[in-house]
């Protein structure tokens, strides 16, 4: 049971350090409480109550890490059942699958082309995390060469999927170091898959045929001293499967049930006979409730729209989507291009910069942090002031690139004009259209 703010204050060592980012112990207990800090900001909380306070303090559903390195990824770690109440934390794995007994011809094409999938939107770059070596034929010598040279040639992390647990075996010895998840223990083979992942501190994955058939075989691990677990219910009609999905989160968040806190994996690579409707099914997955979703193969068409979807639902509603301030440059402009400036609200800038790039003129685009809000909203809101905006010319460094003084606002700023007059002496400020769509017309005639 989560611990209230005064039953988590009572714990602290109450010095109000301010080490923690927080003026007092009670506003971090109150943080601690809502989930807005982790215990570990506090460097002065005792052994014994670091314990209580981690065990309590714990998210409902355990976030587990799989990989190392600059590609870790993490799943699990969820709070709430429904995204507004607050926010999901950790994105829907996506993975494709891998047969054993693939050629090194076909596997290094199949890198290949994982690899270039990857898309810029927002400043981040979008890619998928996975790849499910899947065993074929119980030939563990395949098994291994092939986890081996993904996990020394890819920056891809690895899934184990394979029943027999000596070619699991050959597999974590070929890639352990890569901190792989090893699929899937069930009640017959627990004892087995159970001690691998415990020797090699590996995460696991557990699967039944039901949800309450899986219950006994978590807490057989979980009694072997495993915390980091995957399940599995095990249902691959789609009905069921989304049922499972609920039924899981429900069970970890409103019933406190820790045997069920634990990231899920679903197969839609398994439950469907086209890869569209694979794709369709591994969207209810990102959306309801899927930690990990393995796919057969990996294509442009489909995942980068399911990497899209990620991201909004993944994308804390109370903190709009931004990009970085600063000067952008579109269209190779030089020191006579047009200079226009606007806020860093990611739609804002993804839909001005589209515009642009779409009229062909060269241009330096400026960005100012705006707190992610639109023009208007930001204008209202004084975070797009006109004498903010001239210090921001200012200091952006645009003046060193450029051999006019001429800058354009948007339409929706109109008012901010003369304040940007006054603060840029000299400077032509030029209304720009409203809408970004009349953009290029607009460029074209005022180059």
């Amino acid at each position: 049971m989560a611990l209230t703010g005064i039953q988590i204050f009572k714990l602290l060592p109450k010095t109000n350090c301010k080490e923690c980012g927080v003026p007092t112990c009670l506003a971090f207990a109150m943080n601690l409480a809502s989930g807005k800090a982790e215990l570990d900001a506090c460097p002065y909380v005792s052994d014994e109550a670091r314990e209580k306070l981690s065990e309590a303090s714990a998210p409902p559903i355990r976030p587990v890490v799989i990989g190392k390195g600059v590609r870790e990824c993490k799943t699990g770690g969820e709070t709430v059942l429904y995204r507004h109440e607050k926010t999901f934390f950790n994105p829907t794995l996506l993975s494709a699958t891998v047969l054993s007994d693939i050629s090194d011809v076909d596997l290094d094409a199949k890198l290949v082309k994982f690899n270039s999938i990857q898309y810029e939107r927002v400043g981040l770059n979008l890619r998928p995390e996975l790849i499910a070596v899947k065993d074929i034929g119980g030939d563990k010598d395949g098994f291994a060469k092939t986890a081996e040279k993904i996990a020394k040639t890819s920056e891809f992390n690895i899934i184990l999927i394979t029943e027999d647990a000596d070619v699991m075996k050959a597999g974590v010895d070929a890639c352990g170091f890569k901190r792989p998840l090893l699929y899937a223990a069930t009640d017959a083979t627990a004892d087995a898959f159970g001690a691998l992942a415990k020797e090699n501190d590996l995460p696991l994955a557990v699967k039944a045929d039901s949800i309450e058939a899986l219950i006994p075989v978590v807490e057989k691990l979980m009694g072997m001293g495993l915390k980091d677990l995957v399940i599995d219910s095990g249902a691959r009609e789609l009905k069921q499967a989304l049922e499972d999905q609920v039924a899981i989160r429900r069970a970890a968040l409103k019933a406190g049930n820790r045997t069920l806190g634990f990231p899920t994996i679903t197969f839609p690579c398994e439950m469907a006979s086209n890869p569209d409707m694979e794709a369709l099914i591994a969207a209810m997955f990102v959306s309801k409730y899927g930690g990990i979703t393995v796919m057969s193969d990996f294509s442009g068409e489909a995942v980068f729209p399911l990497l899209l979807e990620r991201l909004n639902i993944f994308t804390d509603p109370q903190r709009p989507m931004t990009v970085t301030e600063g000067i952008y440059e579109i269209n190779n402009p030089d020191e006579n291009s047009i200079v226009l400036v606007t806020t860093n609200f990611a739609l804002t800038y993804f839909i001005v910069s589209g515009e642009v790039e779409a009229s062909k003129v060269p241009t330096w685009l400026l960005i100012k942090d705006s707190e992610g809000l639109s023009v208007m909203t930001a204008w209202a809101a004084g975070k797009f002031a006109g004498d903010d905006v001239g210090i921001f010319v200012k200091k952006s460094g645009i003046m060193d690139k450029i051999k006019h003084q001429r800058l354009i606002i948007p339409g929706y700023a109109a008012a901010i004009a003369g304040d940007v007059e006054e603060e840029l002496a000299g400077w032509d400020i030029v209304v720009g259209p409203r809408e970004a769509a009349h953009l290029p017309g607009f460029l074209k005639t005022n180059k």
